[in-house]
């Protein structure tokens, strides 16, 4: 029978503790370890322009700190505890003395398993004159009670292998004395279950049953069931999906996202607001107060401070303010993402693309609505005494002629930017040569960057394109086009961090692809986010990549004339936009070799339980021809009989 007891001295709880303590910490510890490799960056490719220089050491310095300052975190300190304390139980596991270890008396007499019984009583006296008790003074470090067990031990080892009783003992028991008793432990103290402890324990279990572990659950339902998938609280949603307007343009949907704030940001005080709000008031005018106007809360209002100061690149002063400025601006991309979920699901043209272009207006510092495409070149603020322009190049070259000092910061950050080249756009039917009602149609985009001094670009078709139907490119195409990737699967070198000198942060160029009719203000299909977009390069035969965008065609036949917008996240003025013709054709269109073929294909043959079922419902099948055999056969039935006439 076993015999249960409890872990008094802990060994067993301990193993536990080891086990569950490394499941956690070693993820962790990758993933602090990762982080904090991640945190040193290299010198990132961007910009080549004083500010934007500037913005990205001061974005390295605090993104790196000091060696000490990124290491030393509370994440750091918990991981450290934690592989601490699994040493100290690793170390206490290590240094107890097995309780279950297995008998052997050869271990205890310090011999080998092969001598004679004579070698063995020769050692047994050796060594009871070192262990007996009457020989052996206990130290600081013994007592009695183990000098004594410890002659016992070895006398039992002795007896095991030379007294005959005994040795029968061991032999079938594996232990000198007979019989053990099974000992199972489990692994908890036996404090926690004396009677004394059971009000404590029973206690602490309630606190974390009923209390800890419902407080962290309803955290994590109510956190979750608070927040879209997006990200987002589920009132800011509600707020976007309200303010929203089939006609809303740049001005109204800046109003609503202002307003979106008060969910999402705590209200806060403090900070020299006032004074930033009157140079606000003083640069913008009656502006300015009909901005206010829309406002719902403090929290919106103190948004809508640090966003147009961002806009009109004023200097904030307080580190605090700084900060918050910093935060909320960086998580306008979340917003603004949530934001065009919404007017996208509702298929509405013009609030789309003025979400889509308020994202360039806020990387830019650029009050929206003001299409001031030189404010976003160095030396050229807002405010900057010069004719609003259409084309960057043509203003960049104006300065060269004029000596302006401003030219050389302006040129580089001119040249850092980069202007989406449409290569070639069609529609595109797996296995089908024409676009039919109803069927599964890509729009099959290739794109690449060119430098803006290029400009302007040829708005035709490119030379380069003549080899564009070759047969090796229509069949890259082909399998991209059953891939489930948005974007061709091709290696993209660094195409560097846009000029944005005043984002708080790296940010590279990126694109949304729109496809959308614009006599009806409505999207056809949610738009594609284009990013990693080559730049071009004569040397590589495809001198481009390829992105697709899937949705179903109309039901009717017929002619639908829809634009393709591209719209830039980080550049005012990088939109551009092309028409393109969908023709949905009749199944009738289709030759008759084609539909002789689908016929065969389809046709299921007679002497099939398929071709049987189709021929009991009056439909087409497949005739088998007739075996030669069975004509044989039957002549030689005939001769058969003609034989067994003449026998009669």
């Amino acid at each position: 029978m076993a015999n249960y007891h409890y872990d008094e001295a802990g060994n067993m709880a301990a193993y536990f503790l080891i086990s569950v303590l490394a499941i956690i910490l070693v993820p962790v510890t990758l993933s602090t370890v990762t982080r904090i490799v991640a945190r040193r960056p290299q010198d990132p490719k961007g910009c080549p322009c004083d500010l934007c220089i500037e913005r990205r050491r001061q974005i390295l310095a605090q993104t790196r700190g000091s060696p000490l300052k990124v290491i030393l975190t509370k994440r750091t300190f918990s991981v450290l505890l934690g592989w601490s304390i699994v040493g100290f139980l690793a170390y206490r596991v290590a240094n107890t003395q097995d309780e279950n270890k297995v008998y052997n008396p050869f271990d205890i007499l310090g011999i080998s398993a092969g001598i004679s019984e004579k070698e063995i009583k020769s050692h047994f006296k050796k060594l009871s004159k070192l262990y007996h008790p009457d020989k052996v003074k206990a130290t600081l470090n013994q007592t009695i009670e183990e000098i004594e067990k410890r002659f016992v031990d070895i006398t039992k080892a002795y007896k095991a292998l030379t007294d005959d009783n005994i040795r029968r003992n061991y032999e079938l028991y594996g232990h000198p004395d007979g019989r053990q008793e099974m000992s199972m432990g489990i692994a908890i103290p036996s404090w926690v279950v004396e009677g004394k402890n059971n009000i404590w324990v029973l206690g602490i279990y309630a606190l974390l049953v009923g209390g800890v572990l419902p407080a962290m659950v309803g955290k994590w339902w109510f956190g979750n069931r608070g927040r879209t998938k997006e990200g987002v609280n589920a009132k800011t949603a509600e707020s976007f999906w309200k303010g929203l307007t089939e006609t809303s343009g740049i001005a109204e949907v800046g109003k609503v996202f202002v307003n979106a704030f008060r969910h999402e940001r705590p209200t806060k005080t403090g900070g020299d607001l006032h004074r930033v709000e009157g140079q606000i008031e003083e640069r913008l005018g009656k502006d300015w107060p009909e901005l206010k106007s829309s406002l719902v809360n403090g929290a919106s209002s103190r948004a809508l401070v640090l966003l147009y100061a961002h806009f009109l690149r004023l200097e904030i002063g307080s580190k605090a303010l700084l900060e918050e400025q910093k935060s909320l601006l960086l998580q306008t991309p979340l917003l603004l993402n949530a934001y065009l979920s919404i007017a996208s699901a509702r298929n509405w043209l013009s609030p789309t693309l003025a979400v889509m272009r308020l994202h360039a207006y806020i990387a830019q510092a650029v009050v929206p609505g003001r299409r001031i495409l030189q404010a976003q070149l160095p030396g050229l603020g807002p405010d900057t005494a010069t004719d609003e322009v259409d084309d960057l190049s043509d203003l960049v070259r104006q300065l060269k002629e004029t000596g302006d000092e401003r030219t050389e910061e302006a040129a580089k950050a001119f040249g850092s930017l980069a202007c989406l080249e449409v290569v070639d756009m069609r529609f595109k039917v797996i296995g089908e040569r024409v676009v039919t009602p109803s069927s599964i149609v890509f729009l099959l985009v290739k794109l690449r960057l060119r430098d803006l001094s290029l400009l302007p670009l040829d708005t035709k078709k490119s030379e380069d394109m003549d080899a564009e139907d070759s047969p090796v490119n229509n069949g890259i195409d082909e399998k991209f086009l059953h891939s489930r990737r948005d974007a061709e699967d091709i290696e993209v070198g660094d195409t560097g961090f846009i000029h944005a000198p005043y984002w708080p942060g790296l940010r590279k160029p990126a694109w949304w692809l729109v496809l959308a009719d614009d006599k009806s203000n409505r999207i056809v299909v949610p738009p594609l986010k284009i990013t990693d977009v080559p730049r071009s390069d004569p040397s590589k035969e495809r001198n481009y990549r390829c992105y697709k965008l899937q949705f179903q065609a109309p039901p009717n036949v017929g002619l639908f004339t829809w634009k393709v917008y591209f719209v830039s996240d980080t550049f005012i003025g990088g939109e551009t936009y092309r028409d393109i013709v969908l023709k949905i054709d009749d199944v009738s269109v289709l030759n008759a070799e084609e539909q002789h073929l689908e016929d065969e294909i389809s046709d299921p043959e007679e002497d099939t339980i398929a071709g049987q079922m189709a021929a009991m419902r009056g439909g087409s099948v497949k005739k088998v021809p007739v075996a030669e055999e069975d004509s044989d056969d039957s002549l030689t039935d005939d001769g058969g009989e003609d034989d067994s006439s003449d026998s009669d």
